[in-house]
């Protein structure tokens, strides 16, 4: 903490010079601090977040470097990851809209049961794809790239979820306020959590159990603390997490052109199939920790699945009702989010 906070200082007092000088970036070097929520032994540092910043800095050839602050290392809560990119706190983050509710009232259709299809490949594809339809949830960031991971499932540090009555009374974290209806529709209580806090919450019985995907076992070690898993049929979740990469706006426009370009080719349409791949791959991990635990994998019967889709339909309503006397079509928004799903998964 106190080495982040030892180099944020003397990058904030350069940046400051440069201002009081009147100087722009110019052809020469340029370091970025990127800061996230996660630890680095989790997939997203460094089999995405890592990568991504060697790849500029080759690109760049040398000219941009990138340094990753994890953990939070910077200060601050996760929940505060946005406000520090937009007001020019970090230079980039990686972040979950989930943690700002309400800051993106568009993007979070993608977040919805029924719109997510358990593939985080096709909502990650079309969450770029769409950018001119979610345009003004970000009007203050420049977004490098959106993904979504491969969908929630239900991890149960308790009795195992077997049906949709199993589900009643039990306290489970939620990753957003659209997760939260999912859970209330279970006649379960959704708790609001960062999910670095999860398994502390998880061993003291603050929460029964989660929605959150196999991808986050093995970094917060919840092959420990999981009883079972409860999983819906034919390979769907309730409803994903959109996550963004975003850069601060004066940032990005004070680079040099050419190197801006190069981080507009690692951003977007350019990326998002890697990506998605990637979250797709990151489930794997999780579930071999799960089975050389012996946690239980329970699939839901088709009967016992519809149930839980009904509670979705709901959701799905909710959500449209709810943004649409905000002034945002929210019916649109739905068609247009499942179009452009369904548009990704024919493309592969």
């Amino acid at each position: 903490m106190e080495e982040w906070m030892t180099r944020f200082s003397k990058l904030i007092s350069a940046t400051a010079l440069a201002a009081a000088m009147g100087t722009a970036a110019t052809a020469q070097d340029v370091t970025l601090i990127m800061h996230h929520f996660l630890p680095p032994v989790s997939s997203a540092h460094k089999d995405m977040l890592e990568p991504w910043a060697e790849k500029i800095e080759t690109e760049s050839e040398g000219r941009i470097a990138i340094e990753i602050a994890p953990s939070m290392a910077m200060g601050g809560k996760p929940n505060e990851l946005y406000g520090q990119v937009r007001d020019g706190a970090a230079d980039i983050v990686w972040t979950l809209l989930g943690y700002t509710p309400g800051v993106f009232p568009r993007s979070e259709v993608f977040e919805l049961p029924l719109v997510h299809a358990g593939s985080a490949i096709d909502t990650t594809m079309a969450l770029n794809a769409s950018m001119d339809m979610l345009a003004e949830d970000f009007t203050d960031v420049k977004v490098l790239f959106m993904h979504s991971h491969d969908g929630n499932l239900i991890h149960s540090a308790g009795d195992p979820i077997r049906s949709f009555e199993d589900a009643a009374g039990l306290k489970l974290r939620t990753p957003s306020r659209t997760g939260a209806w999912v859970i209330s529709g279970m006649g379960a209580e959704p708790v609001g959590m960062p999910v670095p806090t999860l398994p502390e919450a998880m061993a003291k019985g603050v929460v029964d159990g989660a929605l959150t995907p196999f991808e986050i076992v093995p970094a917060l070690s919840l092959q420990e603390l999981d009883k079972s898993t409860t999983e819906l049929p034919d390979g769907d979740r309730f409803g994903t997490s959109v996550f963004m990469l975003a850069m601060n706006q004066d940032i990005y426009d004070d680079l040099p052109e050419d190197l801006r370009g190069v981080i507009d080719a690692n951003s977007g349409m350019n990326v998002a199939a890697e990506i998605g791949a990637l979250w797709e791959g990151f489930e794997e991990p999780g579930i071999a920790a799960l089975e050389a635990a012996g946690v239980e994998r329970i699939v839901l019967s088709e009967e016992e699945g519809a149930k839980f889709d009904a509670v979705s339909e709901k959701v799905v309503q909710q959500w449209i009702d709810e943004v649409t006397a905000k002034g945002i079509d929210g019916e649109a928004l739905v068609e247009g989010a499942r179009a452009a799903v369904a548009e990704a998964a024919a493309a592969r």
